[in-house]
């Protein structure tokens, strides 16, 4: 009455195929490294070269390799670009979180702060904090 099924079911595991498969955590590092990868670029556009050497320490600890850095300038304004970095660094910083990488998630963190107070413009100068 019905024709018996002559190949595989496109539902059956593939688990002897012949390409590798990466684990969990190799996916989260190849996720985190590519957000600060691009965070590093965008560090490197607003000119601070300093938190760019700490990110791209990271980035070369996740890959096994330097970042190829370079200033690809944009016409991006230097909110944008920060609005930009405190996304970018909020991504990692999940990923980083996710995945219990403590140095990553701290430079994260930290990258986040500094752009939210760039965002904030600068404090008043002579101003006490509760002081009437």
């Amino acid at each position: 009455m019905y024709e018996p099924i002559r190949s595989p079911s496109v539902h059956t595991p593939a688990d002897d195929a012949d390409f590798p498969h990466r684990s969990r955590e190799e996916e989260l590092d190849i996720q985190l490294a590519g957000h600060l990868a691009a965070l590093l670029a965008v560090t490197d556009e607003l000119g601070l070269g300093a938190a760019g050497d700490r990110i791209a320490e990271q980035v070369a600890r996740l890959r096994g390799a330097p970042p190829a850095r370079h200033a690809g300038l944009t016409d991006a304004t230097p909110t944008d670009l920060h609005r930009r970095a405190h996304a970018l660094a909020g991504r990692a910083l999940l990923v980083a979180a996710s995945r219990a990488d403590t140095t990553a998630a701290i430079l994260a963190a930290i990258r986040m702060d500094a752009h939210t107070a760039a965002l904030a413009g600068p404090a008043p100068s002579g101003q006490l904090v509760g002081a009437h």
